[in-house]
């Protein structure tokens, strides 16, 4: 442990009560590992949209101006007025950013587990990961298969668990297919490669015509296209031939969801051989887990009284499943990381270039296939 640096830097971002978003790199301490603890030297951490939410603070990116140096980049820009008082919570805080990331353990506390991940490559969960060091508990560690690196680590958590959590909740809730929106993001195609494994009909919901051409390249039976004036009907069709009444929702905002309701129902419509002045008896379920679309979530009422919109978060439901069967989800996805859970990534850049103007906006932007992998370790 003597060879641990006694810093080491940092991303921060911070909301002021004046409305002005501060990204900086900081030096902080490197914490030495207490008993069940490791160090790990973060490698790779990858920009997902719940990193950006906390990162950039809804702030107008187009107001966006470099204000440090080559040695000690900084960036602010102003956020607007009628966004600010949702985000007093963090006033004036400096908050570092990046919740999973991948690396090789450095140091270790006392304790068998610590222990024996000395010198091992983990996949690692539990926020400020847009950092060099990273102390943390060994449950909050996922240990890699011999000769898997930190970049193919680096998205072991966030993305594969959710996709794994909606099949799991479906099961659950005792459905039988999926529903999935924005299908051909990073998180859709680990879901489609799941479902074809588990033998689960999925409904993939994309906006572009290449888009639905990458799912089906990887197999995907079912793709609807909302930007088609056949999307509806293509949807109904779909969900008569699965029986998908659960959906997941990545956009949050405007009218998706409204359309998957109303597909649903005139789907359960179809099936059922008596009319309902009370709509289907079919319930109908979708779960929002993404903020894509920042407009306000549109429901015009049409779809009968069976029915639910809802939040779902990757870390209540892994609470809810218990230690034992979420450990069993997070040993699938080491077995499986440079298959079904395998990541690609458009750029990977330093600390640095992370506040470099033109590649903040860039990653901002969360284009489908443009993911961003941050590398703490580069100079």
């Amino acid at each position: 442990m003597s060879n641990l640096p006694a810093s080491g830097r940092q991303l921060r971002s911070c909301v002021t009560a004046t409305g002005e978003l501060q990204l900086t790199l900081v030096d902080v301490p490197v914490e030495a590992p207490g008993e069940g603890q490791v160090v790990v030297r973060v490698e790779a951490s990858p920009i997902n949209p719940s990193d950006l939410g906390l990162l950039l603070g809804l702030a107008d990116l187009d107001t966006a101006r470099s204000v440090g140096d080559d040695q000690s980049p900084a960036i602010v820009a102003d956020i607007p007025e009628q966004i600010l008082p949702h985000l007093g919570a963090r006033f004036d805080q400096s908050m570092p950013v990046g919740n999973e990331g991948g690396g090789v353990v450095v140091a270790a506390g006392s304790g068998g587990a610590a222990q024996a991940l000395l010198g091992k490559t983990v996949g690692i969960l539990g926020g400020a990961m847009y950092g060099e060091y990273r102390t943390l508990s060994v449950a909050q560690c996922l240990p890699m298969n011999e000769g898997v690196t930190s970049r193919e680590s680096a998205s072991c958590f966030v993305n594969p668990l959710t996709a794994l959590g909606m099949v799991e909740t479906m099961r659950q809730e005792g459905f039988k297919a999926l529903i999935h929106t924005a299908a051909a993001s990073n998180l859709g195609q680990m879901l489609q490669k799941i479902c074809l494994a588990d033998e689960v009909p999925l409904i993939n919901i994309v906006r572009k015509p290449e888009q639905a051409a990458l799912l089906r390249g990887i197999g995907a039976v079912h793709v609807c296209d909302s930007s088609e004036p056949n999307f509806a009907q293509d949807l109904k069709q779909a969900i008569l031939e699965t029986g998908a009444y659960l959906a997941f929702d990545a956009t949050g905002g405007g009218t998706l969801a409204n359309q998957i309701l109303q597909a649903m129902e005139a789907a359960a419509n179809e099936s059922e051989a008596e009319y309902s002045r009370y709509g289907s008896t079919q319930h109908k379920q979708v779960y929002i887990y993404g903020g894509l679309e920042r407009s306000a979530t549109t429901l015009t009422r049409s779809y009968g009284m069976q029915w639910g919109v809802g939040g779902w978060l990757l870390t209540p439901f892994l609470q809810k499943i218990g230690r034992e069967r979420a450990g069993e989800l997070r040993q699938r996805v080491a077995d499986e990381i440079r298959t079904t859970f395998a990541s690609d990534y458009a750029k990977e850049i330093s600390l640095t270039e992370a506040l470099d103007l033109d590649i903040l906006r860039a990653y901002a932007q969360q284009a489908t296939g443009q993911k961003y992998l941050i590398n703490p370790s580069l100079s």
